[in-house]
């Protein structure tokens, strides 16, 4: 990995400009996003900062380390106060220049100000360097593979407040509307990385409710060029298979069996692999009167029965693509889709974004975009720990790799010792090496999707 070699100046353990980044969290954040970079995202964004200790590199990398050490404000001041690297502040200021001194006046540890400087941060900042990373790091990780995204939506639950409610309402049914706020988010994923692109999203109920599909429509443009994409039945819409068309992305949907026979022009039945010329239906021109009257997509439909691997009953599944791969081919990258639910299940439950505690949709902004950012890290470690071993990065434990860094990075980050730092970082990349999941001879017994509640009581209401 060549291009994450890492400046003298990005380095907290003095590696030279010719060396590779070896699997430093922080050292990889600051040479992905530079002090170079925040200059120019801050003047694309209008935006204006003077010299401060909470300057918008500070601020982006206390919420992605609050988020990979499951801590708190507090936590993140502390982290500030421990001591980050003086490449963070090109330009100190008075304050930072008095506390360095002996006697001088020490920073406080009180969370104010780091929470009025999360405020004041740019959205438009926060999607460059969300952007401007995934950019860097799928590049790098692309090689000679086909570049294949899945697609998957989810839903995260935030609190009532008054903004939150009238940007995202809750849901309602025959007992009434309930407390918290609810969105609707679209998440796309590297099939081989798992690397993540900035997610779309939206609220779920509502008169400005959106689908997983329109939500599709508004980030089909910040998907990387020539990739495939890849979709279970909710995505298997004409309006879905016409946008990425039109963007020159290749598709590989599934198709309800209502649709396939549409398609198909009768009945399926196992071995179709035939031409076909996908038009809008009545609905899709309903929907999208934007559409020209020659909109059409050129694909094949594949229809082959399947036996799925809980023993359940064979059926089968019929699938849309603009590949020209066989059918097995086809088959077998379509069997991977279900890679996305454990990368939803991996940002809901191990970077808890199931529920997130920000009470504007600014900032509800701000911590989903740096959310899927920490997690792009962590998959930046992985995916070099896979290239060290020969294998594949999805053969290891995200939440074990994860681990392993909130045990080592403190301890590396405090290390002023550049020898001693380095046999930490190479000691961390040993055990996420040893991170891999493990290769069971006896097949796991596999069950229904199922999952049990979480108690959740209304607030007590008082007259």
């Amino acid at each position: 990995m060549d291009a994450l070699a890492v400046s003298p100046e990005a380095s907290v353990v003095g590696a030279s400009g010719n060396e590779a980044w070896h699997g430093d969290v922080l050292a990889l954040f600051q040479h992905l996003l530079s002090a170079e970079f925040f200059f120019g995202a801050l003047q694309k964004a209008g935006a204006v900062e003077n010299n401060r200790v909470y300057t918008s590199a500070v601020v982006i990398w206390l919420i992605i380390w609050e988020r990979l050490q499951k801590g708190s404000q507090q936590t993140a001041v502390l982290e500030l106060l421990g001591g980050l690297p003086a490449s963070f502040w090109p330009a100190p200021c008075k304050r930072l220049e008095d506390a360095a001194k002996e006697g001088g006046r020490r920073l406080c540890s009180h969370t104010g100000a780091f929470n009025k400087a999360r405020q004041e941060l740019s959205l438009a900042v926060v999607e460059q360097s969300c952007d401007h990373a995934f950019e860097q790091l799928v590049a790098q990780s692309r090689g000679e593979r086909r570049p294949v995204f899945v697609l998957d939506g989810s839903t995260v639950r935030m609190p009532h407040t008054d903004a939150l409610i009238e940007a995202y309402p809750p849901a309602c049914n025959q007992y009434g509307e309930a407390h918290g706020a609810i969105l609707r988010v679209l998440v796309a994923t590297d099939l081989y990385t798992g690397l993540a692109m900035r997610a779309e999203w939206g609220p779920l109920n509502g008169s400005q409710a959106v689908s997983e599909q329109g939500l599709l429509e508004r980030a089909i443009h910040r998907v990387p060029s020539g990739a495939v994409v890849l979709g279970d039945s909710n995505f298997g819409v004409f309006s879905v298979a016409y946008a990425a068309a039109q963007r020159g992305h290749p598709v590989v949907l599934r198709l309800t069996t209502v649709r396939a026979r549409c398609l198909a022009g009768g009945a399926l039945r196992d071995g179709i692999n035939q031409r076909s010329v996908w038009r809008p239906s009545k609905d899709d021109r309903r929907s999208h009167p934007g559409l020209s009257a020659q909109a059409c997509v050129e694909g094949r439909l594949i229809v082959r029965e399947v036996q799925p691997s809980n023993g359940a009953a064979a059926f089968l599944l019929a699938v849309f693509t603009t590949l020209p791969d066989p059918p097995e081919e086809i088959g077998k990258l379509y069997g991977f889709r279900w890679r996305i639910e454990t990368d939803l299940g991996t940002l809901k439950t191990t970077l808890r974004m199931d529920e997130l505690t920000c009470t504007t949709p600014q900032m509800v902004a701000k911590e989903m975009n740096l959310g899927l950012l920490a997690y792009n890290l962590v998959r930046a470690v992985i995916y070099l720990a896979a290239e060290k071993a020969g294998v594949e990065p999805r053969s290891f434990s995200f939440t074990r790799v994860r681990n392993v860094i909130e045990a080592f990075t403190p301890r590396i980050m405090a290390c002023r010792d550049p020898r001693r730092a380095q046999k930490l970082i190479e000691d961390m990349l040993y055990y996420v090496g040893q991170a891999q999941l493990p290769k069971r001879k006896n097949k796991r017994p596999s069950y229904p999707r199922a999952k049990w509640p979480e108690p959740k009581s209304y607030p007590s209401r008082h007259g």
